[in-house]
C-alpha cells in the first residue's frame, strides 16, 4: 500500500490504479459499492450486479440499473459528450443529488449528523431508533418539495427498496441499518452475509 502511487483529483483518489472514495465523502462511499471493478465509474451492468449482490431479484435489479444510470450519468459527467453506456462518475456524484431528500448528505456529499438525527426525532414515534412503514411514508411526504416529481419518485424508490430488504420481523427499519446505507457499509455487510449463506448451503 505504501509503495503504491496515490493521486487525488476532485475528491478522487487512486491507489494502485484503483479508485478509492474520499474518506470524508459519505455519498462517494455509498455509491462506490456498485463500482464492481473499482475504476471510479459505475456502469448499468455494475449497478445490476450490486443490487443482485445484496439480494434483489432480477426485475428490481434491472429496473434499478436503468433508472439509476439513466438518471445520474449526465449529471456526473459535466462538459462531456453523451455516452450510450450511461456511466456514473463517482468523483462527481454530489452533482447528481436530487431534491425531496432528507438532507443527510450536504451539497458536497458529506454526512450531516444533525440531519440524520432529525429523521428519528421528527418521525420515529413507535420506536425511537426505528421507522415503521407509515412513519417512513410520513418522512417522505414531509421532505417532498413542490413540483419535484422526479426527486419525490427517486426518494420514494430508494427508501421503499431499503424498507423491503431490511425491515425486521416487526416491520421496523432500524437506525443502525439506515446509518449503514449512508456510508455504504450496509451493502458490503449484506453481500458478505448472502455469500456466507450461499456457501453454507453448498456444504
Amino acid at each position: 500500500m505504501g509503495s503504491s502511487s496515490v493521486s487525488e483529483t476532485n475528491n478522487q483518489e487512486e491507489v494502485g490504479g484503483k479508485f478509492v472514495p474520499n474518506e470524508h465523502d459519505a455519498l462517494q462511499r455509498h455509491v462506490a459499492f456498485f463500482d464492481r471493478n473499482h475504476d471510479g465509474i459505475v456502469y448499468p451492468w455494475e449497478t445490476f450486479q450490486g443490487f443482485r449482490a445484496i439480494g434483489c431479484g432480477l426485475l428490481l435489479s434491472s429496473f434499478s440499473a436503468i433508472f439509476i444510470n439513466l438518471g445520474l450519468s449526465r449529471k456526473t459527467r459535466p462538459g462531456k459528450s453523451f455516452s450510450p453506456l450511461f456511466p456514473i462518475e463517482i468523483k462527481n456524484i454530489h452533482k447528481a443529488k436530487h431534491g425531496s431528500d432528507s438532507g443527510v448528505y450536504d451539497h458536497e456529499g458529506r454526512f450531516v449528523p444533525l440531519k440524520f438525527e432529525e429523521i428519528f426525532v421528527k418521525h420515529a414515534h413507535t420506536n425511537a431508533n426505528a421507522l415503521t412503514s407509515d412513519e417512513l411514508m410520513g418522512m417522505l411526504k414531509a421532505n417532498r418539495e413542490p413540483n419535484d416529481r422526479r426527486g419525490w419518485f427517486a426518494s420514494w424508490t430508494e427508501w421503499k427498496i431499503l424498507y423491503v430488504l431490511c425491515k425486521d420481523k416487526h416491520g421496523l427499519l432500524h437506525k443502525e441499518t439506515i446509518r449503514g446505507v449512508y456510508d455504504g457499509s450496509l451493502f458490503e455487510r449484506m453481500e458478505k452475509e448472502r455469500s456466507a449463506a450461499a456457501a453454507k448451503k453448498k456444504e
